[in-house]
């Protein structure tokens, strides 16, 4: 699952020249993915979400004007510089690899470029691969929305490192022909760069250490500190993208437990987490570069983009995540209260929201972890403090558990080699894809998705377990179509989350079932959240909302369990929170 990454691209073909073209059932039941351009912004400035929400309500997270985010932005950087002066010990030019690490604050791969070296030039390689289709149904790698997505981050991380006296040099290609390329324009003895662990991301790294090691430098190009005794560019990778490195671990990757309690009691018993790099107010100068490339818009990458008008807008990049942060924690004070509202589906502020920018890297989980320490200590310290470290080390286990896994993490039977007889019906699919099914609350967060990239954790959950349990498709089918919508998506913790889901991961315990009447029942109890996503519902009172007979389209299967037809207040004494996590309960 390769995620986005940039060549002096004179013999490549124009961005405008690579049109992407998408199947056309993939727009079908008025699904065409749509984004927001241009329209009137409404934002929840409340500590809690409104009682009823107006079907064209368009919500920007985070909800703070331009101004604002840079003033947040500035004090943040501040607060994260380092207080002594630091002192560089290289020579030359080295370089930054950008990948999955949109960010300048807490990014070690920039830290120790700028320690290596006497000049560091940051490379963006917007890699054509990321644009073909995924490994199975051949569905598009990234849709209009992550890339909209990422096109904002990369123009906030060239303006946040401007500021720190650097640029961005965008580059169109493959990472292995741009970066050996520029290692020996400019004689860079270090090609820096954040670690992945997946096998598509792992292939570039290998091209990329095959293509230095056809560069001869000079003596005079070398890095006085090494020692090495080639003088050819090297990679150096660098673990960066969890709150607990992989170095701290109290056990290797291969033996990592395979159910996720034990792992956090271990590293929580057993580990410390590193602090937050702290970078130099200055991290200039850059080379001379007469031309640093433009970002590209998302038409001459080939997508299109509608005006949407419903929703969250999740804006890209590190100066709007860590405005997120301040909005969450510190403005609206909404953190203390994270674990009772985290299952909610409607409107911005039932959750955190960070994971788009944690799957960019525009926002650290180390700076997380400090944000949520100085909260407990200028505030309070409660379960919901806690709750949010909770969540963030189960993003952490399956980063590991891909390591430990590796590609299996991708097949049918995933880690466990489960052998199941799946469907592979393409109608039944797209009916699921497209919000068609006749359950309202499958194709109300369906329709989410594909309007806005983004679906509540407690969805994630029910559409998933209706796919595999109660249609029978092929998990990967949904994991793929996932891949190509989720403004948050990462190979690690979508395909970790769909095995799990699946009853195929590695945790042991199998037949994961949602009831779709208990889980509506309990998270949306009077049809707000389907009535937001499919207005035809709006008219029905609310207790038909969710269960609305033949006011509403024909199921498509039965359910495996449950009956969308029993009375409403047959669960209504049942409406308890449950704990657990991201994709994965038994029935519920």
């Amino acid at each position: 699952m390769c995620n986005m990454a940039i060549l002096p691209s004179s013999s490549l073909l124009s961005l405008s020249q690579r049109k992407l073209i998408y199947p056309s059932s993939i727009f079908a039941c008025s699904t065409q993915i749509r984004f927001q351009l241009g329209f009137q912004i409404m934002t929840s400035t409340s500590k809690c979400e409104p009682k009823s929400v107006a079907s064209s309500t368009v919500y920007e997270v985070p909800g703070l004007d331009s101004h604002e985010m840079d003033s947040i932005a500035e004090k943040t950087f501040a607060r994260y510089s380092s207080k002594t002066e630091l002192k560089r010990n290289g020579k030359g030019i080295s370089i930054v690899w950008y990948r999955n690490d949109l960010r300048v604050l807490d990014n070690e791969a920039l830290f120790k470029a700028w320690v290596s070296s006497e000049a560091i030039l940051p490379v963006y390689c917007i890699d054509p691969r990321l644009f073909e289709t995924t490994y199975y149904f051949g569905l598009p790698k990234t849709g209009a929305l992550r890339a909209q997505f990422i096109i904002e981050c990369l123009a906030d991380l060239k303006k946040n490192l401007m500021k720190k006296g650097l640029d961005l040099l965008i580059q169109h290609g493959k990472p292995e022909d741009i970066l050996p390329s520029l290692a020996k324009a400019f004689g860079a003895h270090t090609v820096y760069a954040h670690k992945e662990t997946c096998s598509e991301e792992l292939q570039v790294e290998r091209l990329v250490v095959r293509g230095l090691r056809r560069v001869v430098l000079s003596p005079a190009q070398g890095n006085s500190t090494n020692s090495s005794s080639t003088n050819n560019p090297k990679l150096e990778l660098i673990w960066g993208s969890t709150m607990y490195h992989l170095d701290d671990l109290p056990f290797s990757v291969s033996s990592l437990p395979d159910v996720y309690t034990q792992f956090r009691k271990s590293v929580e018993a057993k580990c410390t987490i590193r602090g937050c790099i702290r970078h130099p107010k200055s991290l200039g100068p850059p080379p001379n570069i007469d031309d640093w490339g433009s970002i590209p818009s998302i038409e001459q990458l080939g997508l299109h983009l509608e005006k949407a008008t419903k929703g969250m807008l999740f804006l890209g990049g590190e100066t709007a995540a860590l405005s997120r942060v301040t909005e969450y924690f510190w403005k609206k004070d909404l953190l203390k209260t994270y674990k009772e509202t985290r299952n909610g589906m409607l409107g911005p502020d039932y959750s955190t929201k960070f994971s788009p920018w944690f799957a960019s890297g525009s926002l650290s989980p180390r700076l997380i972890y400090e944000e949520v320490k100085r909260y407990e200590k200028e505030r309070q310290a409660n379960d919901s403090t806690y709750w949010v470290l909770f969540e963030l080390i189960w993003r952490d286990y399956f980063r590991f558990l891909s390591i430990k896994y590796g590609n299996s993490l991708f097949h049918l039977g995933g880690p466990r080699k489960v052998e199941q007889g799946w469907s592979q019906e393409q109608k039944l699919f797209e009916s699921w894809r497209n919000g068609c099914t006749g359950y309202p609350l499958i194709d109300a967060n369906m329709k989410e998705l594909s309007t806005t990239g983004f679906m509540s954790n407690r969805g994630r959950q029910i559409v998933c377990s209706f796919l595999v349990r109660d249609m029978g498709i092929d998990w990967r089918m949904g994991a793929e179509w996932f891949e190509t919508c989720l403004l948050d998506y990462d190979p690690c913790s979508n395909y970790g989350n769909w095995t799990y889901g699946a009853g195929v991961g590695n945790d042991p315990r199998e037949d994961r079932y949602f009831s779709i009447p208990k889980q509506a029942q309990t998270y949306d109890p009077e049809g707000e959240y389907v009535a937001y996503w499919l207005p035809e519902l709006v008219a029905l009172p609310t207790e038909k909302r969710n269960f609305p007979g033949k006011s509403y389209i024909e199921q498509v299967v039965p359910l495996k369990f449950g009956n969308t037809n029993r009375h409403h207040n047959q669960s209504m004494a049942r409406r308890s929170k449950f704990g657990g996590r991201q994709f994965g309960a038994q029935r519920r």
